[in-house]
């Protein structure tokens, strides 16, 4: 994964540019009926179940509105939350709280849709020593807080983007002309550019995963759409020489199973991709 500081910037940018979108020359509903004086007072109310994803994104864009907002979290990231639980308060100017309403509420719906579908994952694999990683299957423009709510969930993050971690699927492989010839290209353009990424290869069979382990060098071998047999064999020949990660089309159903043939890593796509927003709302109070 990407630097904090790198992964903060990437915070950053989708708080300005989702507030660009939103409010552009004014929030003009506000503006038109609310005094700039008027304060006032809002909770962030559940009207679901499931894990709770957001909070922190919440107080970096009401800072980003209004710096004199205040937040009183009373839930945090990561806890279970259930119908008619309030989150937080937030108060101050009326016109601030209206104007972060929206993108508050997109982010965190989200967020903690992604959040509980990753705990539940992460529950069905328990004692298993296998962990669930997300993938690049992200929305454009919002893959920062997309993966952390993964993180909130309990998964890890794959790598983030193309440029933090080479990863040779089998289009790499066919251009490369074989999986060898891959490896070893990416391994002299490492060298060559004086990059230190680590590198993951997938393999679509069992000859394949014997062929990517004739070469040094590899971090993970992605062994992908295999069935539970043909993984645990894939997991004996691999053995200690490199971590292995299963992925495509792994559900609830089957995810357990896939844990216990002995992978390291399942990565699963649905966990952003695949997911109802959990229904929140920002209600004024008294």
């Amino acid at each position: 994964m990407i630097s904090k500081a790198q992964f903060d910037k990437e915070i950053e940018l989708i708080i300005a540019n989702a507030i660009r979108e939103d409010v552009g020359d004014g929030d003009h509903s506000s503006l038109s009926c609310i005094p700039a004086s008027a304060k006032g007072k809002a909770k962030l109310l559940v009207k679901d179940e499931g894990i709770i994803a957001g909070v922190s994104f919440a107080k970096q864009v009401f800072a980003y509105v209004d710096p004199e907002l205040k937040i009183e979290v009373l839930i945090e990231d990561g806890s279970k939350v259930n119908y008619g639980d309030i989150v937080f308060y937030v108060t101050g100017a009326s016109q601030s709280i209206l104007k972060a309403e929206r993108l508050v509420l997109n982010a965190m719906q989200r967020m903690s849709a992604i959040a509980t579908k990753t705990k539940q994952f992460v529950d069905l694999v328990e004692g298993t020593g296998t962990k669930i990683l997300d993938t690049r299957k992200t929305t454009p423009g919002i893959r920062a807080i997309e993966k952390w709510a993964v993180k909130i969930g309990g998964g890890e993050n794959h790598r983030f983007a193309l440029y933090d971690m080479i990863m040779l699927k089998d289009n790499h492989i066919d251009f490369a002309g074989g999986i060898t010839k891959a490896i070893a290209k990416t391994k002299q353009y490492l060298k060559d550019t004086n990059r230190d990424l680590k590198i993951i290869v997938e393999a679509r069979d069992l000859s394949e995963i014997k062929e990517i382990l004739k070469s040094e060098g590899v971090y993970r071998i992605l062994i992908d759409n295999f069935n539970y047999e043909d993984t645990r064999k894939a997991v004996a020949l691999i053995g200690n020489q490199c971590l292995t990660e299963s992925s495509g089309g792994i559900n609830e159903k089957t995810i357990r199973d896939y844990a216990l043939c002995g992978v390291d890593y399942i990565s699963s796509g649905a966990l952003t991709h695949s997911v109802y927003n959990l229904d929140l709302s920002l209600k004024a109070v008294d």
